[in-house]
């Protein structure tokens, strides 16, 4: 099984995993500013930057449950960021504490081999 990412090894898995989540967060604000007033332009920009996400992180040569189960670590760390950071989201106690969780879940699938 071939892991690198455009032969750059881990650091460049990690970075086409983070490109891809960053993908993915931004269509996914685009598309809720746009569904909040910000129009059907923003909504479909937003549906090519999800798409953009879709061919970003199946560019690696793993298995595909392995493959989003490493990946959804990464997301989720972006996701909580970008709520955090752009949409001035107040995050609880309980979400750090279940992002830990998705990451060391995130871990084991990775990096399991049984």
């Amino acid at each position: 099984m071939n892991t690198t990412a455009f032969g750059a090894g881990k650091i460049g898995v990690f970075a086409l995993f983070a490109g891809a989540a960053v993908l993915e967060v931004v269509g996914d604000a685009m598309i809720r500013r746009g569904l909040r007033g910000g129009g059907a332009a923003l909504i479909a920009i937003g549906f090519c930057v999800l798409g953009c996400y879709g061919i970003l992180v199946n560019q690696l040569d793993i298995d595909f449950s392995r493959l989003l189960g490493a990946y959804v670590g990464i997301f989720a760390v972006v996701s909580v960021s970008v709520g955090r950071l752009v949409f001035h989201d107040v995050v609880p106690a309980s979400t750090w504490i279940g992002l830990s969780v998705i990451l060391a879940g995130s871990l084991i699938i990775h990096l399991g081999r049984a």
